[in-house]
């Protein structure tokens, strides 16, 4: 780590001014979020939609700050007992000077980027194990967790890609363990507020670009934009000791590829299960417990066996195969090898299994693309009825909780409505506009469409009308550990819901039903 002020000021590749001399102060961290100044500290004043930072460095400054980094004009913070920097972008300069603060870590490292509306955890985690069973060093950040070697930090309870101080101080953990590949589970928010700036990307992978965070984003158009930063990021990067890399990985079926390809200036290979082009799936079978398929490339046919279902999953492992192939070097047998060895990746697809005669499943799907993906895996899994549990977030883009309605009228056989994250919206009028679009697709109210806002009653309901050889799935949560109404986050998690509700229905030990404030309604 870089300890004092005056070197990592060096050390930064953006603009700053302060009045007076910049002493050489002990730096102890570097913060936006004024609970966790600590005594050395330099605290970066973020402008955001409800708060400014810049009214809490009086606080910041009593609790130890040693330096305040703003965008607000010098003349309002002059008489500061410690020194006041102005830039014109805190979030970047946050960025950047989290990467100062520990030396670069991402420049001693091959650093995988992957980003997609779905599937970018599960590419990340086939990735991740493909180059463990190379024998390679690797780490991950992903959405679920942080692996640094053996062990596995949480890194939160509804989580995008961390902010830019904790990015850098992961990387920095791994470059201390000796670990020589990085793969950074990168999200849209995570580009467009500058938190992945520094990682210095060697190669990008994208899964696919559909409708998901229009609330935030505005459009497609802007989505879809936000989204390419990570290969502009890719273009950018310094050629490291490691070696030059620089490829982007695109999904050829995907309706991004073409405006992604004509943007992307780097390198570039492809990967499809519909059509022969760089890396595509050939004999394609899909089995009970395991999918199995042919990769091929001009140049070998390799065998592949994967434990994940469905045709999305064949994308994602093409993916992970096609950046191991061809971006690392790795042998195309080897890299089926990990795939192969890959059980599950938490909430995705998982299988709740406590001696039911149907099918369980718990999967993140909370999109409308995911949603229509994982329906349509369910089918191919049972000759049963496909029963669907999900909700829509408050909050959140608006349009998809119709479309994903929408999706599940047409797919699922029983549709459940439920509770997913409402926040301060009103639940009931939540589910009044899904239960609009479900019932415009041909779903009846009552006979196959029903609505219930407490998710631990919906997913009960589901398991007791569930059959011999039926499937269901709860969509939405996936791997989460919270819910939140209002303005609190409760406890919750899917699985020990599906699982609480599979033991009250075979009359056996289990968990308790996580309780939620809709329990008593």
């Amino acid at each position: 780590m870089i300890g004092n002020l005056v070197e990592i000021l060096a050390a930064v590749p953006f603009k700053w001014i302060s009045k007076g001399k910049i002493e050489n102060l002990p730096v102890s961290g570097v913060e936006f979020d004024s609970r966790q100044v600590k005594p050395g500290s330099i605290f970066f004043a973020l402008t955001g939609k409800n708060v400014d930072g810049h009214s809490f460095i009086p606080k910041v400054i009593l609790m130890g700050a040693n330096a305040i980094f703003g965008s607000q004009p010098l003349d309002t913070w002059f008489d500061l007992p410690v020194p006041y920097i102005q830039v014109e972008d805190t979030r970047r300069a946050l960025a950047l000077t989290s990467a100062a603060f520990y030396d670069y870590p991402a420049r001693d490292m091959t650093v995988i980027g992957v980003t997609g509306t779905d599937g970018k955890t599960t590419t990340a985690n086939l990735l991740y194990q493909i180059l463990r069973t190379t024998g390679l060093k690797a780490g991950m950040v992903s959405t679920v967790n942080a692996q640094i070697g053996d062990d596995i930090l949480d890194t939160g309870f509804h989580v995008t890609t961390p902010e830019a101080p904790a990015i850098q101080y992961y990387l920095y953990k791994m470059r201390a363990a000796g670990i020589t590949h990085v793969i950074l589970e990168t999200t849209s928010h995570g580009l467009a507020q500058d938190r992945v700036l520094g990682c210095e990307y060697d190669l990008g992978i994208v899964t696919n670009i559909t409708h998901e965070h229009l609330d935030y984003h505005g459009d497609y158009q802007n989505y879809f934009n936000t989204k390419a930063r990570l290969f502009e990021m890719l273009s950018m990067t310094e050629k490291k000791t490691s070696g030059e890399i620089r490829l982007a990985v695109l999904n050829k079926d995907d309706g991004s590829y073409e405006m992604l390809e004509q943007l992307i200036s780097t390198p570039k290979i492809s990967y499809s299960i519909r059509e022969k082009t760089d890396f595509w799936a050939e004999e394609i079978v899909h089995l009970p417990e395991r999918t199995q398929f042919v990769a091929c490339n001009k140049a070998f046919r390799v065998f592949i066996n994967t434990h994940l279902p469905g045709d999305f999953n064949i994308s994602n492992c093409l993916a992970a195969f096609s950046a191991a192939v061809a971006g690392l070097g790795i042998d195309p047998k080897t890299a089926a090898k990990g795939i192969a060895e890959m059980k599950a990746v938490p909430g995705r697809m998982e299988l709740i299994d406590l001696g039911q005669p149907f099918q369980a499943i718990v999967d993140f799907a909370h999109t409308p693309n995911a949603i229509d993906k994982a329906l349509r895996t369910a089918r191919q899994m049972t000759n049963g009825r496909v029963i669907a549990v999900f909700g829509s977030a408050g909050l959140r883009d608006r349009q998809k909780r119709r479309m994903m309605a929408a999706v599940s009228a047409e797919l699922a056989d029983i549709t459940i409505l439920t509770a997913e994250d409402p926040r301060t919206e009103n639940l009931a009028e939540i589910l009044s506009e899904m239960e609009y679009a479900a019932t415009e697709k041909g779903s009846v109210l009552g006979q196959n469409l029903f609505l219930v806002a407490d998710r631990g009653k919906a997913i009960e309901q589901a398991i007791l009308m569930a059959q011999d050889s039926d499937l269901v799935i709860a969509c939405g949560k996936g791997h989460e550990q919270s819910m939140c109404f209002g303005e609190i986050e409760y406890p919750w998690d899917d699985r020990t819901a599906m699982r609480a509700a599979l033991a009250k229905s075979l009359g056996i030990p289990g968990p308790q039903m996580p309780y939620l404030p809709t329990r008593e309604k």
